[in-house]
């Protein structure tokens, strides 16, 4: 059967497997072909390879680790496993790496002979659409076991021609896809708070990268921007190299030990600094970040410049967080972080002989964030860990600075959560306001609670809105100003910015400062024709609009039903406050849950999974935390009850047993069965909803209600 025929019966998968390993195999050869023999070969340190050992090993690879599996199969030459394996004790007996360089057979023409034959064996493989779903990572492991190497083959080769007297370019220009972002400069805040780091499924992720957990993180700051040059002379020049009190004890020997005044690669010249470059020697460029530091500089020069070097959490979860706050994330340097490479909790590595690709490594290294201008297009994620030991510097390696936030900049909340708290136990019966559910970790568990099967409100409500909205925004007029109470994640806000193109500005309102920032960020990213002005705060206590926001029509948005969360008299007061923050001629788009089956009620706000729980428990979470309380929280139980004559859904957390909780020196008492009322959701109906709306001064232009189970939302006026 011909090439052609073959290639028709390849299912789709196949095909694109194919596609996918041809070009990423297509790198290696390219970057190799303006070289000579004599570079391919040579080995400038035993940390480096040949350029030569690079494209034999990625082939030895493909052999090792998917075609060998395969009953009978005869490699193309049984010598090569111990001259290319890296170090796969597994595989046997091969090659010291500082003798790498001494293999001079075979040569660069065997060497590509033998990858091409393994290409072929390997494409008529993935032809086949083979293997289990293991093999089938193997594969994709193969692929990015390959573009790391493409980039160790930069490194590496940059390296050699670092120590010829020539200065010799190995490339015309810098070998990069895309050209650095622009400063922004300052610094982005973030509260921290318990966050999730690592990867969490959905495409591909080395096996160190998982399993996805939780972590806690104290409020922090980190550079907008990576260290440039510039600042790097600066510590030059302070003698930064000449000071032990910048250094930990092993990185001042290093420093004394190895001579080092400068980044690697870097000369004084006559006229100022030259650095070695793909592209040969060219002049330090004060405005380009730092390159080719290693993790002992990176720190000294952190403490030099009074801040420190970021975890890897904070690395992560800023970039998660708020995507595009910080400049030069990726493609530019690797981002050396204050984290040792360790396991993640439950870390289990790739079963076989894939073992020892990443867990062998974990121990007396630092993990580096982000990528380079050298790292493949495609090959970097949020959740890697690249990792290297502190004293290596020929890697793409820069930084980016973090700072520790003095908590007295969260003094007024913890003040006023800790008054609350008081005052609230310290009555009878016991009840906290819901607001202070709302720290990072309880913005996270409602969103979470909005996915639950049993939890119908926002999905029902959200499908409600993408019916209404062309209808209600075509009435905002031109450059309105949309203002959400209570934002949120703001995913509803997208189906009203959908069906409002010419919308002027949006204004969330949250009283969590990072679960707002990381939202604002994501609207904005998605909607750029709109100005987006964040505002921290309480709706119950609203500060007056930002200026600058335009002179349309001012629309109100507040859905979800938190209207239910508030008593009567404070609903009241706060739809009024609303109309007046908003002003003359606005429109206000109102949700509400509606009176229905109490068993369904219920199922919502006591979900079989426990969501609802924790996000009730939360709360005393948030006070041992925050205030150093002394809640017992396995002896508080969650409790869901709907209450008829009221028209409402309480959560309350009942104590198991009798105990006292100290609070601000304060000993506050608990009965066996005690409570501590924490929500009521009121539930309406149209004459309800109408009652509250003329109560607070305005009228009712247009009321929908959904399917079952309905949900309503009111379309106000003034």
């Amino acid at each position: 059967m011909n090439g052609m025929n073959t290639q028709t019966r390849m299912a789709s998968s196949a095909r694109e497997d194919v596609a996918f390993y041809r070009r990423v195999r297509a790198v290696l050869p390219e970057l190799a072909r303006g070289l000579s023999a004599e570079d391919m070969t040579a080995q400038s340190m035993p940390d480096c390879s040949p350029g030569k050992w690079h494209l034999a090993h990625t082939s030895w690879f493909w052999e090792a680790m998917i075609l060998s599996a395969e009953p009978g199969y005869q490699p193309v030459d049984p010598q090569w496993g111990l001259l290319f394996n890296s170090y796969y004790e597994a595989l046997g007996e091969r090659v010291a790496r500082p003798d790498r360089g001494l293999i001079t057979r075979p040569g660069v023409e065997e060497v590509l002979d033998h990858r091409r034959e393994v290409d072929r064996r390997m494409i008529a493989w993935l032809g086949e659409d083979r293997g289990d779903a293991r093999t089938r990572y193997l594969v994709r492991l193969g692929l990015h076991h390959e573009q790391q190497h493409q980039e160790l083959f930069l490194m590496d080769m940059l390296h050699l021609m670092s120590h010829s007297p020539l200065d010799p370019a190995a490339f015309s220009d810098e070998p990069r896809s895309a050209p650095a972002e622009p400063a922004r400069g300052g610094w982005e805040r973030f509260d921290g708070g318990l966050v999730e780091i690592g990867h969490a499924g959905g495409g591909f992720a080395f096996d160190n990268e998982s399993p996805a957990h939780r972590t806690w993180l104290e409020p922090f700051e980190i550079a907008a921007d990576l260290t440039t040059n510039g600042e790097w002379i600066g510590f030059i020049e302070d003698g930064g190299y000449a000071r032990p009190e910048l250094w930990t004890s092993d990185g001042w020997a290093t420093v004394k030990a190895e001579g080092w005044t400068a980044p690697l690669y870097w000369r004084r010249e006559a006229e100022g600094w030259s650095t070695m470059s793909l592209a040969g020697r060219r002049p330090v460029d004060p405005a380009a970040p730092v390159r080719h530091v290693s993790w002992y500089e990176a720190d000294a020069f952190a403490r030099w410049a009074g801040a420190r070097l970021p975890t890897e959490a904070e690395w992560e979860h800023a970039v998660r967080a708020r995507p595009g706050a910080l400049a030069n994330a990726f493609g530019e340097a690797w981002q050396w972080t204050a984290s040792a490479y360790a396991p993640y909790p439950g870390f289990r590595p790739t079963e076989g002989t894939a073992a020892e690709y990443n867990g062998k490594f974990m121990a007396n290294q630092f993990v580096l964030r982000g990528s380079s201008f050298a790292t493949p297009e495609g090959h970097a994620r949020v959740s890697y860990r690249n990792f290297f030991y502190p004293h290596q510097r020929w890697a793409f390696a820069g930084l980016r600075l973090a700072r520790d936030v003095r908590r007295e900049t969260t003094r007024n909340d913890a003040d006023g959560f800790r008054e609350a708290l008081l005052a609230g136990l310290e009555g009878s019966p016991k009840q906290v306001s819901p607001k202070w559910f709302y720290d990072a970790e309880g913005s996270q568990l409602f969103e979470a609670i909005t996915d639950l099967p049993e939890y119908y409100p926002t999905r029902q409500e959200a499908a409600l809105l993408r019916v209404v909205a062309p209808d209600w925004s075509a009435r905002f007029g031109p450059g309105a100003v949309l203002v959400e109470f209570g934002s949120g994640a703001s995913e509803k806000t997208r189906i009203v910015l959908d069906a409002a193109p010419d919308l002027a500005a949006y204004v969330p309102i949250d009283i969590s400062a990072e679960a707002l920032e990381a939202a604002a960020e994501r609207i904005a990213a998605a909607y750029p024709r709109v100005k987006v002005r964040p505002m921290v705060g309480d709706f119950l206590d609203l500060d007056p609009l930002p200026d600058g926001i335009g002179e349309g029509r001012h629309v109100g948005f507040f859905p979800g039903s938190t209207i239910g969360n508030l008593d009567p008299d404070e609903a009241v007061a706060f739809l009024r406050a609303a109309r007046d923050l908003l002003g003359e001629g606005a429109l206000f788009i109102l949700g509400a849950d509606l009176v229905k089956d109490p068993a369904v009620l219920i199922a919502a706000y006591d979900d079989a999974a426990g969501v609802t729980a924790a996000f009730n428990r939360n709360l005393l979470v948030r006070a041992n935390r925050e205030l150093g309380t002394d809640f017992d929280l396995d002896a508080f139980r969650h409790r869901a009850v709907w209450n008829g004559p009221e028209s409402r859904m309480e959560m309350h957390l009942e104590t198991r047993r009798d105990m006292t909780v100290h609070i601000d020196g304060r000993r506050i008492g608990f009965a066996a069965g005690e409570t501590i009322h924490t929500e009521n959701s009121r539930k309406f109906t149209a004459a309800s909803i109408a009652e509250l709306a003329e109560a607070a001064g305005w009228r009712i232009a247009d009321f929908r209600v959904g399917p079952e189970p309905s949900v309503a939302l009111a379309l106000l006026e003034t």
